[in-house]
């Protein structure tokens, strides 16, 4: 029976996890995922699946297979006329089961559906970090680690027992023989071996729509990353002619104005991976949003040199998405691809909408670095 159930399950995780493919581009463009995620899983409004029950008449009426009627009438008899307003339908109705999948399975999907290759590791998943965790108690070690809340506990129980305990003069003395420890065990654990940078353009002409297409999108490049390496750490950088470091929610909520200066988010991250993310230790994956406005040609070439001398040769990849805003100009992708076109660890992709997002996640991810 338990086997046969076990089958079943399958079956429906199948089911769910076909449904989910079917219209995962849907969910990708349309963002309905993000506001539903919890820590660990996500909840997903799956369509059109009927789940099978069994619908009981009144017991009044009979045992199974029993009482008036012909074959092919309904079970319960002849439905209720019902008191709604309104004509009624042709259509049917519309039948929502939310599911709860983890993340690691929405990566694979989303993998499976861009064909998506694994990443491959610059050998960095080898570092490790040592941590100490206690485990039990013992008889024997050093004083630093006395136990004593265990160790009175011993010693009282010893002079009970022996009937050497006064209730009106309760003084306990413990023995070598009642000394109780801490026992640790040392795990080796593996340390965040990814870091991913965020850099936006969060100038007056990159708006709510631009940001939110930014949001959806780093939201699946998440996934994807933190499902390829053991530890994945995050940093966010706004700019405009100023850049700054974030956490994410400002990252996606400021709304600022003035000039575009790209140069300053280029020079915040190179500091950045410099002082915390030596290459040869991390797999370092900085990710740019723009409307590809520039304050001029001078700061774009200070861009060109930075992206040359540092910032290309310590990332796996560079992933450029140019955002595609009513007032942008449009001009760095088209500088960045005439000076780095030779370059293959730089990666651009234009957003166009939405729509186009499913195309600019395969753009970044499908060269598998």
């Amino acid at each position: 029976m338990s086997l046969r159930i076990d089958e079943d399950h399958g079956r429906f995780k199948q089911i769910v996890r076909g449904r989910i493919r079917k219209n995962l581009r849907q969910y990708i463009s349309q963002g309905e995922l993000i506001g539903k995620q919890g820590k660990d899983v996500v909840s997903i409004p799956i369509p059109q699946i009927d789940i099978p029950k069994f619908r009981y008449g009144d017991k009044q009426k009979g045992g199974v297979g029993q009482g008036d009627g012909d074959e092919g009438d309904p079970v319960g008899g002849d439905p209720q006329p019902g008191d709604g307003q309104g004509e009624a339908g042709k259509d049917a109705g519309q039948h929502v089961l939310e599911v709860d999948v983890t993340l690691d399975e929405l990566a694979e999907i989303l993998g499976e559906e861009l064909e998506l290759p694994n990443i491959e590791n610059r050998g960095k998943s080898k570092v490790i970090d040592q941590k100490d965790r206690y485990v039990g108690i013992r008889r024997v070690g050093p004083s630093s680690l006395r136990h004593f809340k265990r160790t009175y506990k011993a010693a009282l129980r010893r002079q009970i027992v022996m009937g050497g305990y006064d209730p009106s003069n309760p003084i306990v003395i413990p023995t070598r023989d009642d000394m109780r420890f801490r026992s640790w065990k040392t795990e080796e654990e593996p340390i965040a071996n990814a870091v991913i940078i965020y850099m936006m353009d969060v100038s007056g002409s990159m708006g709510d729509e631009q940001k939110e297409i930014v949001r959806i999108e780093s939201f699946w490049l998440d996934a994807w990353l933190q499902r390829q390496y053991k530890g994945v750490e995050t940093r966010f950088i706004i700019h405009d002619a100023v850049a700054r470091e974030v956490d994410r929610e400002t990252f996606f909520r400021t709304r600022e104005s003035g000039g575009t200066m790209i140069s300053s988010a280029y020079k915040l991250a190179a500091q950045m991976i410099d002082s915390d993310y030596p290459a040869s230790e991390w797999n370092i994956y900085p990710f740019h949003f723009s409307d590809g406005d520039n304050w001029s040609v001078d700061d774009t070439l200070v861009c060109i040199d930075l992206m040359k001398k540092t910032l290309l040769p310590a990332s796996n990849v560079f992933c450029y998405g140019q955002v595609e805003s009513p007032y942008g100009s449009g001009q760095f992708i088209k500088d960045l691809r005439e000076h780095l076109k030779d370059d293959d660890r730089l990666i651009t992709s234009e957003i166009r909408d939405r729509d186009a997002i499913v195309g600019s996640i395969r753009d970044f991810l499908g060269k598998g670095k």
